[in-house]
């Protein structure tokens, strides 16, 4: 326990120790050209700061970059955490490190403030730059000429220009070679007393130069990076004569002491050497060797002739102190003679001490500013001396001239921190103007002044005061907007910008009111409605302008005043009834309803209809609206009032409301077929149709709306087929199976439209003809059959129709049908001769007339004409009645027919020609009969018939005038959404009320007269109507 006690008290003491020398270092190693926000250290745990944070501090403690204005560093410090990381800055050692002697360690030195100022330290970094291999080795020149004389024993060498590496160390030139060199030449490399490496050329064949005087190869250096970087040159050798001696340097070594204000062009050393050789091979020349510096061929001279090294630039001992010049003496022999001359540039007091500042509180536009409260050694800046000269000459002292509450307290050597002594006052004080002295030893002593500027801040210590601390003010409703209400006043005793006061409004103060920031005037902004609200509570404030802002609040009352201002106002914005259009008279169909906010007979309300006209009452005090009408949603289906609201106030207010009473439908309409038009028409279906495959489809429209007007198609229950289905939805008739020959002919069947009204529904009905057959070549045939479909009850059943064209006759039939048509024949001569004997001798003239009638079916012919067939069809016993149903159908074939094939003729006795016009013409005026019987005869409909009018387009021919030429195939085609229509009809007439085409083949029919026909024409024409 006593050994813990110890160990614990050891170690407070050493931080306390630590902390108040004010001041560590440590070392640190950086490789150039590395990325930015690289890990480099931790200032905590290097510097072993972690027990700072046991103490009980003020504020966190923070680390601070200590650094000259507009310098850039080469790190970045974590100012809350202490790491060290590289900035954006490249890093490049042999630009920072220019002057230090090649092997030296190059350093890159930062200070660091630790802050807050009770645990104060000032920090030293030192940054060792590491080489990385960045630079290739590269050669004075790319081709180097060298002279070897013949007579070269073997084994001789032979120097070759050194390559320059601006890297150090491993990452310098570290090896020569020779590439595609030949076998006569060889290299060696040797290494200087100072470390560089010397290639050297070994003959190792003799040479002939009357053989071959010129060698060419390539001459590769590589440094000891990695990456390894290389480069090569070419190197051209020329064997030459012999020179069998080279100079010799008196001295091979010299130094020489030079002061660094020696004038330009005087002599620093002065070479001699010698040769053994006469004439031309005794001609000596002095010049530099590749390896020297730029800078020491820049500063230095030689005479190549003399020898004499003289100075070519002034010398500054500061940039570079010792200089290492390499000679060479060459007589023209490939061996040239060495020697190092090595300069010292002595120094000068020439240099005038540097005051480098960097400060720890920032400067704001060159001056430092520093708050009254600051405490006592406050850190403000580290300022740093320095003097290029050396010895007595580089050495300096600082200090400041004045008597100021500041000091300046030495952290390092040459480094001193600007710290306050005393109290600041800014009453006393308001600004400092400090002079900072840095003087050197040298003789005569040179110095160096700084100034700083140091503004002492006010503190703003004290809030603004409000005269009245609860302010009450009265103001009548509907007030001016802007109108002054009163005045708030407050006080600071703070001076300056502390002192100055803006009037502002607290959070919870409404928009409409205002108060001027300057001059403290609050006023109401919108015109104030005491309905809305009566009383307004909220808080005004006073803040100076010190920093921070200082605040001091009162609370402000409004009591707004009441006035009559307003109107009655409805509870809805619009009312909107239903009622049925069943709905009895003098019914209430609505209520209103409206208040008024006001007080006393201004909130009573009385309502009245402004668009009065007798069709609707309201109740003045309940606001009832009664109807006085019966109502019909399919005549008017909504009815717009305006009910006024009016208060009894002694300026009356008033408002208008929209009224709209919206008429509901009952289902009062049945469903009216659009398709097919009438119960008349007919559709072709082939027997090869595919099962599934619409061949029909109806469409009903019901003139209720909604659910009522929703209808759904079926079969009459007794008329269903089993051939046959309709889609309820759609209406589309489909055929379920494939017909057999017991389908063929023609299915009448009863589609029903029934809509879904509630509660009850209506329905309507109508027939659907469907003529299933392989073709359609006698429409007029199947016309006739859907008249006597009507006739009769509508029954599934089919009317089978044989064409006489068909192959399904068989001989049986035929057999009877002669026999049939023999007796016929005895029968219709009897007939002939008593019709001709009972025909009137005078029938032209009336004859011709009619027939001009007939062939203009006009509205007033078309009615003679029925008036006509009815008195006929009376006269049943009447024996010319018979040969109104004779049509004698003939197959006739012509040797020049058109491309339209067969055509079929309808052929009728010359004499039987009046008694027969009227019954054929009452039929062919249109697709539909018209005198055929409507449905209403077996099922109740309402349906509605076509109206048709029809025109005569084509005039007919004299020859043709009995009967109207009708196409064979006028099969009736719905032109609606589901399935459009297309009429190819040969008709001279159409319709236009109606946009339903028919669908017609152009198959020509003519009648005309001919002579009894013979009795094997009249068998065949009652077999095809048997």
């Amino acid at each position: 326990m006593d050994l813990l006690s110890g160990t614990y008290i050891f170690v407070v003491l050493l931080v306390c120790f630590v902390f108040h020398s004010g001041a560590q270092e440590k070392f640190y190693s950086i490789q150039e050209e590395i990325p930015e926000n690289v890990f480099l250290g931790n200032l905590v745990t290097d510097f072993n700061l972690s027990l700072v944070t046991h103490k009980l501090l003020s504020v966190p403690m923070t680390f601070k970059l200590v650094q000259k204005t507009g310098e850039v560093p080469l790190i970045r410090i974590d100012e809350n955490t202490g790491e060290i990381f590289s900035s954006g800055v490249r890093i490049d050692r042999e630009t920072l490190c220019v002057g230090v002697p090649r092997g030296s360690p190059c350093y890159y030195d930062v200070e660091v403030a630790v802050l807050p100022d009770e645990i104060f330290q000032l920090l030293k970094l030192r940054f060792r730059i590491e080489d990385i291999n960045d630079n290739s080795p590269l050669f004075p020149s790319t081709v180097i000429n060298v002279s070897v004389p013949e007579n070269s024993a073997l084994s001789a060498r032979y120097p070759l220009p050194a390559a320059i590496d601006l890297d150090a160390g491993v990452n310098s030139v570290q090896n020569y070679e020779l590439v595609k060199s030949p076998d006569v030449f060889g290299l060696d490399v040797v290494e200087t007393p100072e470390g560089d490496k010397m290639p050297q050329l070994v003959v190792e064949k003799e040479l002939d130069r009357e053989e071959k005087d010129t060698y060419v190869m390539k001459l590769k250096v590589e440094d000891g990076g990695i990456p390894q970087r290389s480069s090569t040159a070419i190197l051209q050798v020329s064997v030459s004569d012999a020179n069998d001696n080279d100079p010799v340097f008196r001295q091979t070594k010299m130094q020489v002491d030079v002061p660094e204000n020696t004038p330009v062009g005087s002599p620093v050393a002065q070479l001699h050497a010698t040769d053994a050789d006469i004439g031309e091979n005794a001609n000596i020349q002095f010049y530099f060797s590749s390896l020297v510096s730029s800078i020491v061929k820049r500063l230095f001279s030689i005479n190549s002739t003399t020898g004499l090294i003289t100075i070519k630039e002034p010398l500054d001992r500061e940039e570079w102190e010792i200089h290492r010049l390499v000679v060479l003496a060459s007589d023209g022999g490939l061996t040239p003679a060495r020697a190092m001359v090595i300069v010292n540039v002595t120094d000068v007091n020439d240099n005038v001490p540097s005051i480098d500042i960097r400060y720890i509180i920032s400067p704001i536009n060159g001056t430092l500013r520093i708050s009254e409260n600051a405490p006592l050694n406050t850190k403000i800046a580290l300022i740093t001396v320095t003097d290029k000269d050396s010895g007595q000459n580089g050495r300096v002292t600082c200090f400041m001239e004045q008597d100021t509450p500041f000091r300046l307290k030495q952290a390092f050597t040459n480094e001193y921190l600007l710290e306050t002594t005393l109290p600041l006052d800014y009453e006393s004080t308001k600004e400092y103007i400090l002079t900072v002295v840095a003087t050197d030893a040298g003789q005569p002593p040179l110095n160096q002044t700084a100034k700083l500027t140091i503004h002492v801040q006010d503190e703003n210590d004290n809030a603004p005061v409000f005269t009245q601390s609860l302010i009450t003010v009265s103001v009548l409703e509907n007030n001016l907007p802007g109108q002054h209400l009163t005045i708030v006043r407050a006080t600071d005793a703070d001076s300056g910008r502390n002192g100055e006061i803006t009037y502002l409004l607290g959070p919870d103060a409404p928009p409409e009111f205002q108060v001027d920031r300057r001059t403290g005037f609050l006023s109401a902004m919108t015109v104030l409605d005491r309905e809305k609200q009566g009383k307004y509570t909220f808080t005004v404030v006073a803040e100076d302008h010190g920093v921070p802002p200082l605040r001091g609040n009162a609370s402000v009352v409004v009591t707004v005043l009441d006035e009559n201002d307003n109107s009655p106002l409805f509870t809805q914005k619009e009312y909107n009834f239903y009622v049925p259009e069943t709905f009895q008279r003098h019914g209430t169909v609505g209520l209103v309803n409206a208040t008024d906010p006001d007080f006393g007979d201004n909130s009573v309300v009385t309502f009245s209809i402004v668009n009065m006209n007798g069709e609707f009452t309201i109740h003045p005090d309940t606001g009832a609206i009664q109807s006085n009408i019966s109502f019909d949603r399919e005549q008017q289906d909504s009815y717009t009032l305006y009910i006024k609201a009016e208060d009894h106030g002694r300026k009356p207010q008033s408002s208008t409301v929209k009224v709209t009473i919206n008429v509901m439908d009952v289902n009062d309409n049945e469903p009216v077929f659009l398709v097919p038009p009438s119960n008349y028409s007919f559709q072709w279906v082939h027997p090869s149709t595919e099962p599934g495959s619409v061949v029909f489809t109806v469409l009903a429209v019901d003139n209720d709306t909604g659910v009522n007007a929703d209808i759904r198609y079926s079969f009459e229950e007794e008329n269903a087929s089993r051939l046959f289905s309709i889609d309820s939805m759609t209406g589309n008739i489909t055929i379920n199976e494939q017909c057999v020959s017991s389908d063929l002919g023609l299915h009448s069947l009863v589609v029903i439209a029934k809509d879904l009204g509630e509660p009850d529904s209506f329905s309507s009905a109508i027939v659907v003809h469907l003529f299933v057959n392989d073709s359609l070549t006698n429409a007029t045939l199947v016309h006739e059959l859907v008249r006597r479909s009507m006739e009769g009850p509508v029954t599934p059943s089919t009317e089978t129709v044989d064409d006489p064209s068909s192959p399904s006759t068989d001989s049986g039939r035929i057999m009877m049908a002669a026999v049939a048509g023999t007796v016929t024949v005895v029968v219709l001569i009897c007939i002939m001769a008593v019709v001709r004997y009972h025909q009137p001798s005078h029938r032209s003239a009336g004859q011709d007339k009619q027939n001009s009638e007939w062939a203009t079916p006009t509205p007033e012919n078309r009615e003679r004409m029925k008036m006509t067939t009815k008195k006929k069809r009376k006269r049943k016993h009447n024996p010319p009645n018979m040969l109104m149903e004779l049509v004698m159908m003939e197959e006739v074939r012509r040797a020049d027919a058109d491309d339209d094939g067969n055509s079929i003729t309808l052929d009728t006795p010359l004499e039987l020609e009046d008694l027969t016009t009227d019954r054929c013409w009452t039929r062919t005026p249109s697709t539909f009969a018209p005198d055929s019987p409507d449905l209403a005869r077996h099922y109740r409909s309402a349906s509605p018939q076509p109206a048709f009018q029809i025109q005569p387009e084509t005039p007919l021919s004299s020859r043709h005038h009995i009967i109207q030429e009708l196409p064979l195939d006028n099969t009736f085609v719905a032109s609606d959404s589901i399935s459009k229509g297309s009429s190819g009809s040969a008709d001279p007439y159409s319709t236009s009320e109606r946009s339903y085409p028919m669908t017609t083949s152009k198959i020509p029919v003519s009648v005309h007269t001919r002579p009894v026909p013979h009795i094997h024409e009249i068998a065949w024409h009652l077999s095809f109507s048997v």
